[in-house]
């Protein structure tokens, strides 16, 4: 039985086309059209390529409608230009960042705070210097939301004292210790007494009353704040002895018992003052700009460490040479007994330069060091011009006096004398051998302090400077002319 034959409905278009349609093209498309290798279609969208003219009608003929390659032959159309590639080629190195670039606005507010050496360099010896966060303390990632608002707060710090005085004490503590070290560093005054109110224990309890706010709780509202980091406050707009009455109150008496009668005589009469604000401060910042007109005394300093012996970390960045009598440098009085001027205070103008006497500082140091000898970092940034008395000693009547590095301070691990600056390309020689003498002393008292402890006590890393290779040679040359 012969099989059926079915014709397919569909069939495969022609590759040519039909013969009224050559008869009304004016010209035929050649065989060498239809029969181009590879090679030369690459080597013409190369010569394409190359034609800023060729490139326009790529583009336009890309946003154009696509037309099928017998259509395109036929009303003699150009070849379509190959599509861009939709993933960009990765460039050597990191790669950036996803995202738009970040505003200007954001990049110069990020640069004050974590600014290099470079930027905070100075020709003068009483410019600003750089100050070190203390390791430990929060600090909120730079370029973060809580960093930018944070420091945008202490930009304008008069306003937001004022309108939101209901609100600062109410921030977590990590926030409030970062606020304050914003608003000493950013806010051109500084923090003053009124600022450490706001923020530590809120306003006065007549304001509150008056609005009929709760009184905070005073045990539970610092209980978790261990930083306190004023830079560039203390002398200019706090001095330690507010610090010290706004810490501790003012000195406690008896109080008066005028009703109460006491159960036995051998019961100490109860003693009236606030609470330690904060009791478990362990890290403290003190640090100044030297050669600026402030005014920080180490009596009162003194005063202050013998109530904060749970400091661990300690900054006196930038503070003059230790002195109790600072202003009776150049005075001198009668003696009585010998009738001569003999000096009043216990440093004279040329004490340190002609006599090499460095016994008031030793003392002071030693005083010190016995008050906070839980001390486990030490920051003297700035404080070149004196770190000699760290490593001498001074004979006293009976004893030797000297700061014990494996004893009072046999704890601290870190200790800091950078000079805060950075030398600037054009240094003169007294600059560069000043400088180089900042370091030499730091390697001094690493030195005395390893040996000192002979390995009995806890390693010590003592931070410095390193001399630039640019201006090496001209301290080598001093030291061997000198």
């Amino acid at each position: 039985m012969p099989k059926k034959r079915h014709q397919s409905k569909y069939s495969k278009p022609p590759s040519v086309a039909p013969a009224s349609l050559r008869l009304s093209s004016p010209s035929q498309p050649t065989s060498a059209e239809h029969g181009r290798s590879v090679n030369e279609l690459l080597a013409n969208l190369r010569r394409s390529t190359l034609n800023p003219q060729s490139i326009e009608a790529s583009v336009s003929a890309a946003t154009a409608p696509s037309v099928p390659p017998t259509l395109r032959h036929i009303l003699r159309l150009p070849e379509p230009a190959v599509p861009a590639p939709r993933r960009v080629p990765r460039h050597r190195g990191r790669r950036p960042p996803p995202g738009p670039p970040p505003p200007r606005s954001w990049v110069a507010l990020s640069q004050s705070r974590h600014a290099t050496p470079s930027t905070l360099a100075h020709h003068g010896a009483g410019g600003q210097i750089r100050h070190w966060s203390m390791p430990g303390a929060y600090a909120p990632v730079e370029g973060s939301l809580v960093d930018m608002v944070l420091r945008h707060m202490a930009l304008d710090w008069s306003q937001q004292r004022d309108w939101n005085r209901f609100y600062l004490y109410t921030l977590p503590s990590r926030l409030r210790s970062a606020l304050l070290a914003n608003v000493s560093e950013i806010y051109g005054p500084g923090v003053s007494l009124m600022d450490l109110r706001l923020v530590l224990s809120g306003p006065s309890a007549s304001e509150l009353a008056e609005y009929e706010v709760e009184p905070p709780d005073m045990d539970l509202l610092n209980s978790d704040v261990f930083c306190l980091d004023l830079p560039n406050s203390i002398g200019k707009s706090l001095s330690l002895k507010e610090l010290h009455e706004f810490l501790f109150g003012p000195k406690k008496v008896p109080a008066p018992a005028e009703d109460a009668v006491q159960d036995s005589w051998d019961i100490p009469a109860p003693l009236v003052g606030p609470v330690t604000l904060l009791p478990n401060l362990t890290h403290l910042s003190l640090g100044v700009n030297p050669g600026s007109p402030l005014s920080v005394s180490w009596k009162q300093l003194l005063s202050l460490a013998g109530k904060l012996t749970s400091l661990t970390h300690l900054s006196l960045a930038g503070w003059p040479e230790p002195s109790l009598t600072p202003n009776a440098k150049l005075a001198k009085v009668i003696s009585p007994t010998t009738g001569r001027s003999v000096q009043y205070g216990g440093t004279g103008p040329y004490s340190h330069t002609l006599d090499g006497d460095w016994t008031e500082s030793i003392l002071v140091l030693k005083r010190l060091s016995k008050l906070l000898y839980g001390l486990e970092h030490l920051d003297l940034t700035a404080c070149g011009d004196w770190v000699r008395a760290l490593r001498e000693k001074s004979d006293g009547e009976f004893t030797v006096d000297f700061v014990d590095w494996s004893g009072d301070w046999g704890k601290i691990t870190t200790l800091r004398l950078n000079s805060g600056y950075e030398l600037p390309p054009d240094s003169s020689e007294g600059q560069v051998l000043r400088f180089s003498d900042w370091i030499d002393e730091a390697t001094a008292v690493e030195k005395h302090i390893r040996a000192q402890r002979s390995g009995r006590g806890r390693w010590i890393t003592v931070e410095k400077d390193v001399l630039p290779d640019n201006v090496r040679g001209i301290a080598d040359r001093a030291r061997a002319i000198g």
